[in-house]
């Protein structure tokens, strides 16, 4: 497709082609809204492209429930691996015969007089009478600036680049953060015998497995995923939560912190500062593990009184009990003595929404928005996390989104029509 002649004009441009994407193209089409999605890189980039060989899904197979074309496999209560999860995207997007430009980057959105959108790509520019941004909020990796003072001779990278423990030098490893990636990446390296370094951070955790269950199943039930953002008792401040860790790696399991330690892994506390060979560290690496594991537990509970209140049958579960507590730990590192090789940045995305020419975003550098839809007349966001809901960022939740989405360019398009001269609502149609 990418060797086709652009439009001058098209009615709606979806910027993303993956899963949120192709989530609103679905709807589009359903609402018979003629559209073009620009995909700078390939469909389902993101996936194939910033997840390690061993990486798979940490939620079950059966939330993978994009618009009419939900998980359809043999294991649905399994955790697909990097590669399926690829597949299924694509399989998608065949599905609903999505528009797709592949290799069309998009260069700069703007206003065009006073109704409509220019739309400036790598093939050409285009005008639009809206458009739908499905870039995530995960646009450039982020690394502390403390990286800046590490040796030359420590090979650094973020861990969207990681791949595997054997394509990296021989030696000790840090990691450095505890959130899902982090977590993930230090047992993948310890589980290949590497000797690891988790600097740890504030990310809570979640049991995996708890009477009788996925915790996501019983989670599920309790209507967590779906509960709105504006009935969160935090609020729009959830949104800057990090996500439980947990692992789907061979058929799911809890990440223990603790249990790594007992085995050889070292935990540290949030990386402070780097003086020449010396890692420093704050000392709330037991606020951290306690913090998580107060979660972990609070979950339990939660469990707990709905299995109580509803007259479940269920086996018996008990709350975590530490397996390991921090000796006397000191707070620096020498990575030259340790014989450290590596500093994995396992320190998440910024988000960069500067290719939008227009009074998007509030101070925070968050789009503003009411379920997707911004003050912007014809300007819309999309596959965020806490969009709407805790499903939102998430191939559960993400098509109810773009349909919610779809719904409103199509109540809108008459009066985009009658805005542009001469253009009539059949322009619209597929």
């Amino acid at each position: 497709m990418t060797a086709r002649t652009l439009k001058s004009h098209y009615n709606v441009v979806v910027v993303g082609g993956g899963q949120a994407g192709l989530s609103v193209s679905a709807h589009l089409r359903e609402q018979g809204v003629g559209h073009v999605i620009f995909e700078k890189n390939r469909i389902a980039h993101a996936w194939r492209s910033q997840r390690w060989d061993a990486f798979c899904l940490v939620t079950p197979n059966w939330q993978c429930q994009l618009p009419n074309f939900h998980y359809a496999g043999p294991d649905p209560k399994g955790f697909m691996p990097r590669d399926e999860i690829v597949a299924y995207v694509e399989d998608f997007a065949a599905h609903i015969d999505a528009p797709v430009r592949e290799g069309v980057g998009v260069l700069r959105v703007g206003r065009e007089g006073a109704g409509g959108f220019v739309v400036e790509t790598e093939a050409g520019t285009v005008t639009a009478d809206a458009v739908v941004m499905a870039i995530s909020a995960y646009h450039k990796p982020q690394v502390l600036r403390v990286a800046e003072r590490l040796p030359p001779i420590i090979t650094q990278l973020h861990s969207s680049a990681y791949r595997n423990a054997a394509a990296l030098p021989a030696g000790a490893i840090v990691v450095v953060g505890s959130g899902q990636s982090g977590c993930q990446i230090a047992e993948d390296l310890h589980l290949a015998g590497r000797q690891v370094h988790l600097v740890v951070g504030s990310a809570p955790r979640c049991p995996r497995f708890y009477r009788g269950r996925d915790a996501v199943e019983w989670l599920s039930d309790l209507g967590q995923y779906d509960m709105p953002v504006d009935k969160h008792p935090k609020g729009e401040a959830v949104r800057k939560q990090a996500n439980h860790y947990l692992t789907g790696r061979d058929g799911g399991r809890d990440i223990d912190l603790r249990r790594f330690a007992k085995d050889g892994m070292q935990l540290h506390g949030r990386l402070m500062d780097v003086d020449g060979t010396t890692l420093r560290f704050g000392d709330d690496l037991v606020k951290n593990l306690d913090n998580a594991d107060t979660v972990y537990n609070g979950i339990c509970a939660l469990i707990d009184r709905h299995i109580a209140d509803s007259g479940i049958d269920a086996p018996a579960g008990e709350p975590y009990r530490p397996v390991w507590q921090p000796g006397a730990t000191t707070h620096t590192l020498d990575i030259e003595v340790a014989g450290v090789s590596t500093v994995i940045w396992a320190t998440g995305f910024r988000s960069d929404w500067s290719l939008v020419d227009m009074p998007l975003c509030d101070q925070d550098g968050y789009p503003r928005h009411t379920r997707g839809v911004t003050p912007i007349e014809g300007f819309y966001v999309v596959g965020m996390p806490w969009l709407y809901t805790w499903g939102s960022g998430r191939f559960l939740n993400v098509g109810r989104d773009a349909e919610h989405i779809a719904e409103h360019i199509a109540g809108r398009r008459a009066t985009w029509a009658d805005a542009r001269s001469g253009v009539s609502l059949a322009a619209f149609e597929i």
